[in-house]
This record gives C-alpha cells, structure tokens and sequence, in this order.
C-alpha cells in the first residue's frame, strides 16, 4: 500500500512539472487589437435643402460706396455635395449650393425709383472639417456668383438690365448628424460677388452676408460604428 501511495505522488509530481515547462517553453502573445473606427462615417454623397437671411456690406459703384446694408432679404435653394473622412476627426469635403433670393433694395427721389435686387446666388466650395463624435465644425471658401438687377422707374417708365457676378466666398458652420442618414446645418458666409456694368455705363459691385439653416440627406451614412478592441 505504501508503496503503491509513493508512485501516486511520483507520477502526480512528474506531471505538474512537464506541464510547467511546456508552458514556460511557449511564447507569451497578445491577442490583436482591432482598430478602432471614427464614432461617425461622414463619408459619401449628399443632398440637402437649404435657406437664410442676406445682407449687403457695402455696394460700389464706379469705385465709390453708394449704400451701407441697405440691400437685404431671403433665400432659400438646395445643397449637394461629398465628404472624404481621411481620419477619425478630420474630414474634408466639396459642396456646391444655389437658391432663389430675393436681396434687395430701393430708393426714390424726385419721382425716379432705382431698385437693385439680387434675384439667386450659389457657391462650389471646399470644406474642411473636424469631427467630433455626431459634430462636424468646419471652415469652407471658393467660387460665389449671383444673378442681380437694377431696374429705374418713373413717370410711366421702366428700364432694366440684369448681370451675372462672379467672386469669392469664405465661411464657417456646425454640422450635427440628429439620426441615421440625416444631418441639419448652421452656417455663416462671406460673398464679393465683384463688379459689372450695366447700361454701358455703370460699374456695380457688391459684397453680402449671410446666415444659412440647411438639413441633409447622407447617401453612405456609415456610423455610429461600434469600437472593437
């Protein structure tokens, strides 16, 4: 019996030791880390609507200031445009947008009205944004362009000419994506549609301000994604 007890112990002790040197023999590894993908995709295509409020800074003609934010009214269009997310935060974009306006202004004196009215207006920009979780801030600038009229009245007469301006914008605006595929906007924009002539002998020129609310519709909406460790 005591002998049989001794080889127990003995096989039991022989065992434990095998199984410590194999394990001491095997490399220690970690399992792989997946990595962790952005909160929100804003990748894609998009479409939107879009609408504000426009004033002007300042109209020129012929090189001298002739009204202070006197031209101003609504304007209400569509968005279309495409992001690149080329990191977790950072995303960059081109958009372009058109709407009807209807920016303008007028004044009579001695009996002859002269009205200036910005009758639509667009932009093609880029976009360059910083994403922070369903937040996109950004900045954005490019090409601006506005169809406008001036049109002078009086005693039983009226005459017109339109022109298209072509200038520069600059802006700021937040982003929020408020449910799967959807987004709504705020932003602010800076336009110098530059100058043109009308009647072959007046040179025109104005820049305006805005304030725009805008939603959209994200094609490729990719998120919220869940992080993987």
């Amino acid at each position: 019996m005591k002998k049989l007890l001794l080889a127990s112990v003995a096989l039991i002790a022989l065992a434990s030791s095998a199984s410590a040197a194999d394990l001491a023999a095997r490399p220690y590894t970690k399992a792989p880390v997946a990595p962790i993908s952005p909160a929100y995709n804003w990748s894609g295509f998009y479409i939107g609507a879009m609408g504000g409020y426009g004033w002007s800074s300042d109209v020129t003609t012929n090189g001298v200031t002739v009204s202070s934010s006197d031209l101003k009214g609504g304007f209400a269009g569509g968005t279309i445009g495409y992001n690149w997310q080329f990191s977790p935060s950072w995303v960059f974009g081109l958009e372009a947008d058109a709407a009807w306006a209807d920016l303008s202004a007028s004044d009579t004196v001695l009996g002859i009205t002269l009205e200036d009215k910005i009758r639509s207006m667009g932009s093609v920009t880029g976009r360059l944004g910083y994403a922070a979780g369903p937040a996109l801030l950004y900045v954005k600038g490019g090409w601006a362009w506005a169809n406008n009229r001036v049109s002078v009245s009086g005693f039983g007469q009226s005459v017109s000419d339109s022109q298209f301006h072509s200038g520069w914008t600059v802006g700021a605006g937040l982003e929020y994506m408020f449910a799967p595929s959807w987004s709504a906007k705020a932003e602010y924009m800076y336009a110098d549609y530059g100058k043109e002539t009308y009647f072959n002998a007046l040179d025109l020129g104005t820049s305006v301000h805005t304030i725009k609310g805008g939603i959209n519709y994200h094609f490729n909406w990719g998120g919220p994604v869940v992080a993987k460790y």
